[in-house]
């Protein structure tokens, strides 16, 4: 027995879906079908689904500040990069 399945989403992102399924020669309902399938024979989501932690905000933050560090020609003394960091944290 079948049943449908309505989701809505974006138009342009059901549009591009559209086409991505067209170029690997399928349609819609078999793409989603085959998640589906996937989800229930795995018990799990085909990828990794998650929030970021605040130590991977953090973490990122730095890298973006040591990156601009590298780039520019000024230093900063101790104080600065210690109040930066601290704005970053709160």
């Amino acid at each position: 027995m079948e049943t449908n399945l309505n989701v809505r989403v974006d138009a342009n992102d059901k549009k591009n879906f559209e086409k991505f399924c067209d170029n690997v020669g399928m349609n819609v309902s078999t793409a989603i079908n085959m998640f589906i399938k996937a989800v229930l024979r795995e018990q799990k989501l085909p990828f990794e689904v998650r929030s970021k932690t605040f130590d991977d905000t953090v973490y990122d933050k730095l890298q973006e500040a040591e990156s601009e560090m590298n780039n520019t020609s000024k230093r900063y003394s101790k104080e600065e990069i210690i109040d930066s960091i601290n704005k970053i944290i709160r």
